[in-house]
């Protein structure tokens, strides 16, 4: 349940209004816009009575919201949200970020991949220390090293960090270790433990779309780590699997407006997970910024072909540079006023 406040009301009326509501043993969420301030009403609200609050003189009106998901929900922040990654780079509210760099760390060659992609225009270094593989034989990342050479490269390049943390257990661990941005990856979309450890810090975190899940069940992912009490989450589309072999996965591209349309959170692209063939990667990641996408994650590697995972899905700095020219010209067209456009 929403309820909309009056603009005549004073902070001290909405504080008491606040405290009378979770006195009766709910939740509460605030959102103040420029144009109205919203209270958003959590728990099982079939015990309030609208007519009652209504009759509030602080009250403009009250909505039912029927939708699981509260504080992900645009009902209850009508505006859009703004995530601060750190290094003064910001997602959302019509801040597009570019996250690249390789699928995993492999070693010295982090930073000279890094030094590419922020000169073609990228603003945060994505790299994987961990990995999480469908074979235990595969590569499984650097682990501790490797979050050390990202650390390294984001500290010479003032970019934040962003890296995928799979255990609850190691969450404290990239804390310590400076980490600018958590990935949660499709395999642990669902990952419940690890959903509300990552809520419990105040890190963004960048939550994946998972293989098979609907919109509405990615939501629920945010709104797992938005109920332990952080607001800073970044949504994902990265693919989901279909019955279509021709592409590692199905970009679904109207997930993006969809999102924007159901939640306030930023929503970002990545095409390379969607696609899994570089061929492919540069018009996904165009179809994406076309379609409204707050930010890409794109993976490049300064030699795909010896690359020790998902080398066939990377782009070489030179294909990212031309890519990123396009995607500038793309955001130009689809943010400029109606008319301006050339």
């Amino acid at each position: 349940m929403i309820a909309v406040v009056k603009e005549t009301a004073t902070p001290d009326q909405l504080d008491h209004f606040v405290k009378w509501i979770e006195g009766r043993g709910f939740k509460t969420n605030v959102s103040q816009g420029d144009n109205e301030t919203i209270v958003g009403i959590i728990g099982d609200t079939t015990q309030i009575d609208p007519f009652l609050l209504e009759s509030m003189d602080i009250i403009e009106r009250v909505q039912r919201v029927s939708e699981p998901f509260k504080k992900a929900n645009r009902k209850f922040h009508p505006e859009d949200t703004i995530v601060d990654c750190g290094h003064g780079v910001k997602i959302g509210g019509g801040n597009f970020q570019v996250i690249a760099g390789p699928c995993s760390v492999e070693g010295e060659n982090l930073l000279e991949i890094a030094r590419a992609v922020k000169a073609s225009g990228a603003t945060l270094l994505r790299g994987g220390a961990y990995k999480p593989r469908t074979s235990p034989y595969s590569y499984q990342g650097m682990g501790e090293k490797g979050l050390d050479l990202l650390a390294d490269a984001a500290g010479e390049l003032d970019m934040p960090i962003v890296t995928e943390v799979m255990d609850p257990r190691d969450v404290q661990f990239f804390l310590d270790k400076g980490i600018d941005v958590m990935q949660i990856g499709a395999r642990n979309a669902q990952n419940f433990p690890l959903l509300r450890e990552v809520g419990k810090t105040q890190v963004p975190i960048l939550l994946k779309r998972g293989l098979s899940e609907t919109i509405d069940e990615l939501l629920m992912g945010a709104e797992y780590i938005m109920s332990e009490g952080n607001p800073s989450v970044i949504l994902c589309e990265r693919g989901i699997r279909t019955f279509e072999t021709r592409t590692r996965n199905t970009f679904d591209v109207n997930a993006i407006p969809v999102l924007h349309h159901l939640s306030h959170l930023p929503v970002v692209g990545d095409p390379s997970h969607a696609t899994g063939y570089t061929r492919y990667v540069r018009s996904a990641a165009y179809a994406a910024t076309a379609a409204g996408a707050d930010g890409l994650e794109i993976e490049v590697h300064d030699n795909p072909s010896e690359a020790w995972s998902d080398g066939a899905q990377a782009l070489t700095p030179t294909q990212f540079d031309d890519a990123m020219r396009r995607i500038r010209l793309i955001r130009e067209a689809v943010t400029a006023p109606v008319g301006e456009a050339k």
